[in-house]
């Protein structure tokens, strides 16, 4: 284990919270993450992933087939529980928000490393979630995101505690709620404010597919917005303002919005609702909106942006009838993920670089919206990683999962695990 010590500082991992020199460490020390591989207890965990992989991939599957929408997690839930506690994990529990937690202490408490995967999908709870199998390829919703981060989550664990690893620092183990759509990150949100605030060094979320690494966060505003009036006979009281045409106008002019495409800021209206009956004025009719940018201050146009639009909106349509302030319209902020990023030159983002070198994998940084964004915005070193495989068809009832090489993605989490849960 010497080794390994001296592997890892080499990569810059050997302190806490260390920026700027650990990328001219690694960049110096090209093969120092290679070195890791020849510790006989890290290689023994790596071939534990590989050989468990037919494993990894019954879990992936076995997940995948409990209805899982968010906020509505807890039969999912119930069997990470157990697989946390069929694999020895310690002390494991659910916290008040739904997130399982599992501990695999180390020979001292920090630093505490928090790996984690997400329970929730987008889809409601009435949907088919039974996976198929066609050859290689797995097709089920939720498959990849996050079915395949929640089994690589219980693969790592099951490595080390086979191969007997003991780290100097200890792992806790997080199967999260709220990551997805309206859920807006509660899990992490309850995490890191509450369940383990102040505990947590090193973060890592497992989110979808391949062995991407991203360390920049990209915020989002979610709205929900309702038009209002009073309503009547579409014949009888015709030639009052109409909620629905208020909102009409609105989507017309969201869709008109110009945003910069560097750094790329999107705006998307996702939901529409409202009304009676064919033959009815609406009193109601409502939106959901969805805007993002990893630039909070392109976040925060856009949003301003939007703002001016269905404001402009509700006053050409009481204008149009000559009916002033019949319509109104409120806007509920239902998501804030902040935006923000993990340094390139951080100590985690150099050491997640060097594994996959290590291991022969491209190690390219991106930008999506994750998990990660509760600890970027907080300062606290994190990245997310992809669980390996191949996917497709995300967010869709066509979502797919290629297995071919999927070992790798494990094999990667876990060798990045244990160089994360140094000193």
């Amino acid at each position: 284990m010497k080794r390994l010590l001296l592997a890892l500082m080499c990569t810059g991992v050997s302190g806490i919270g260390l920026f700027g020199r650990a990328s001219v460490v690694a960049q110096e020390k090209p093969s120092a993450a290679a070195d890791l591989l020849k510790d006989a207890t890290v290689k023994a965990a790596l071939d534990a992933a590989k050989a468990n992989e037919r494993q990894t991939i019954e879990d992936q599957i076995r997940f995948c087939e409990v209805p899982a929408p968010s906020f509505k997690e807890h039969a999912r839930g119930d069997v990470l529980k157990q697989a946390f506690q069929q694999i020895g994990l310690q002390n494991v529990r659910v916290d008040a928000a739904g997130n399982v937690i599992g501990d695999r202490p180390g020979a001292a408490s920090r630093p505490r490393v928090v790996i984690a995967a997400h329970l929730d999908t987008v889809f409601p709870e009435s949907t088919d979630v039974k996976v198929r199998r066609e050859g290689a390829v797995l097709k089920g919703p939720g498959i990849g995101d996050d079915c395949r981060g929640l089994a690589v989550l219980v693969g790592i664990a099951r490595a080390l505690e086979q191969a007997r690893v003991q780290t100097p620092g200890s792992i806790t183990f997080v199967a999260d709620v709220g990551e997805e759509g309206l859920g807006d990150l509660r899990g992490v949100k309850q995490l890191f404010n509450q369940t383990m605030k102040g505990q947590i060094d090193r973060f890592v979320s497992i989110d979808g597919t391949g062995v991407s690494i991203t360390n920049v966060a990209v915020g989002s505003h979610r709205y929900r917005v309702t038009f209002k009036g009073p309503g009547g006979h579409s014949f009888g009281a015709f030639g009052l303002a109409n909620p629905i045409d208020a909102l009409g106008r609105a989507i017309a002019k969201i869709a008109e919005l110009q945003v910069p495409k560097s750094p790329k800021t999107t705006f998307n209206v996702g939901r529409v609702g409202g009304g009676t009956s064919v033959n009815s004025i609406p009193f109601e009719g409502w939106m959901e909106v969805d805007m993002r940018s990893s630039d909070p201050a392109s976040l925060a146009s856009v949003d301003a942006s939007f703002h001016k639009a269905v404001d402009a909106a509700v006053v050409e349509e009481n204008d149009r009838w000559g009916t002033p302030r019949v319509i109104t319209a409120s806007k509920e902020l239902v998501g804030d993920r902040p935006a923000g990023s993990t340094p390139e030159a951080s100590a985690i983002v150099q050491t997640a670089v060097a594994v996959n070198n290590a291991l022969g994998h491209a190690a390219p940084l991106g930008e999506g919206s994750t998990d990660s964004n509760i600890p970027m915005s907080l300062k606290i070193p994190a990245i997310t990683i992809g669980g390996g495989g191949r996917g497709t068809g995300a967010h869709s009832l066509d979502e797919a999962f290629d297995t071919t090489d999927s070992w790798k993605g494990t094999e990667r989490a876990v060798l990045l695990t244990i160089a994360l849960a140094q000193r």
